[in-house]
């Protein structure tokens, strides 16, 4: 079996036992967190992480999910509408999120299971966004949290708010 087929079948098995609660060898019933990278995280344990968008995402976006919207796109159109611009597509803006749990916190092997998100302010080419997150509950048996979410401007404007749930998978030693 290839490398990569065996580590999701690891993986897989550990998300399946891990969130059915049966024992597992890498996890107890008082500590869901053994294997995990960075370790469990602490509530009100913050996170933040900074990019400034850019034409590019609104390519690569679209080259991944096919989202041609004229609002990306056609500079005359956008300037007409509310937003007075170009903006880039809701899953560039909320793609700094991905990045704070899945690099910072919880950090690797992490995946959201939920997020609920609410959609404030557009945002431009050239803007300068944040990812906020925030744990606001961690389960002692389950290496799963919740967080309140959220992403500004350069200008500290809300862009995106809301709540997810994440999974981390224990990834050391594999």
């Amino acid at each position: 079996m290839p490398h990569t087929q065996r580590l999701r079948q690891i993986a897989l098995t550990v998300i399946r036992h891990q969130l059915l609660g049966l024992e597992d060898k890498v996890s107890t019933a008082t500590n869901g967190w053994i294997g995990v990278i960075n370790g469990k995280p602490k509530l009100r344990q913050c996170a933040n992480r900074s990019q400034v968008t850019r034409l590019e995402d609104i390519y690569a976006f679209t080259e991944m999910t096919g989202d041609r919207n004229p609002v990306h796109y056609d500079e005359d159109l956008a300037k007409k509408t509310p937003f007075g611009e170009l903006i880039v597509q809701g899953g560039v803006t909320t793609g700094i999120l991905n990045a704070c749990v899945a690099e910072d916190l919880p950090g690797p092997g992490t995946v959201f299971l939920n997020t609920n998100l609410n959609f404030k302010k557009a945002v431009g080419i050239g803007e300068e966004i944040t990812g906020h997150i925030v744990v606001v509950t961690v389960r002692d048996d389950k290496p799963i949290c919740k967080m309140n979410v959220r992403v500004t401007d350069s200008g500290g404007e809300t862009c995106v708010e809301g709540t997810a749930t994440t999974y981390t998978m224990p990834l050391a030693g594999l």
